[in-house]
């Protein structure tokens, strides 16, 4: 259980699996519930979540009391009462009380998750794009993720995932930025883990080949003109000799 610094304590429910777990086939339905509280700041939050094969179906908003489908078309072929996950939560808060008195508060061991950064799409200079930030193997989940434009914070344009259960009862969340790439630019995406003191950075900026210079442009273009020159000087005297050989095997032709 995790406290001291932030959380007080975090309840992960059991999971809700659906298929095989030594060696899996078919495909894998996941339920992912928690409820978990920071004392420090007197903050609440839970999840409630489904995916399939690792791909989110759904999940509970708590504060607007709903069901929100991953994509629109979902709701359209089935159907989550909000009750049902929000009753569980408010089980999950029942849990954390007694858990929190039966164990003092004890700690658990935190380390550090794994943050990347990548484009969505290949990089092309002034074409709209997606960089991704993953954080990977988190736990517990609870964190802050901000971008950075050439060391300016980048608010417009972010979303976030929720948090995605893995196999060894972490999480992964990923952080969205839409951006343009421009030469020069250097993005940062800053986790901050609020049992972890030091913040985590990765850097990112677009891998392009640098542009020509005027001399190297210049010199493109006469070279290139050359080349061109020399094509049709030897064009030419290819159809000269060609015509003469042509006169001449008339010539014979006729004697």
């Amino acid at each position: 259980m995790a406290g001291g610094l932030g959380i007080a304590a975090l309840l992960l429910l059991p999971l809700a699996l659906w298929g095989t777990a030594a060696v899996k086939v078919g495909n894998t339905i996941t339920q992912s519930e928690f409820y978990q509280r920071d004392e420090s700041k007197e903050q609440e939050d839970s999840e409630f979540m489904f995916d399939f094969d690792g791909d989110e179906i759904f999940h509970v908003d708590h504060d607007r009391k709903e069901t929100v489908w991953r994509l629109e078309e979902f709701g359209k072929f089935a159907s989550f009462k909000a009750q049902g996950a929000l009753q569980n939560m408010a089980i999950g808060k029942q849990n954390l009380e007694i858990t929190i008195t039966n164990t003092n508060k004890s700690r658990a061991a935190i380390a550090p998750p794994e943050v990347s950064v990548f484009p969505k799409h290949a990089v092309e200079l002034e074409e709209p794009n997606v960089l991704l930030c993953v954080v990977d193997r988190l736990w517990p989940p609870v964190l802050t993720v901000t971008w950075e434009r050439n060391g300016k914070v980048v608010s417009k344009g972010v979303e976030q995932s929720v948090f995605y259960p893995r196999e060894d009862n972490t999480y992964r969340l990923f952080s969205y930025l839409t951006f343009v790439p421009q030469r020069g630019d250097l993005y940062v995406c800053r986790v901050r883990h609020q049992e972890i003191p030091d913040e985590l950075q990765k850097e990112w900026e677009p891998k392009v080949p640098p542009a020509a210079s005027e001399t190297t442009q210049t010199l493109v273009c006469a070279l290139g003109l050359a080349m061109g020159i020399v094509g049709i000087v030897v064009g030419t005297i290819l159809i000269i000799k060609a015509m003469k050989m042509n006169s001449a095997h008339n010539h014979r032709g006729v004697l």
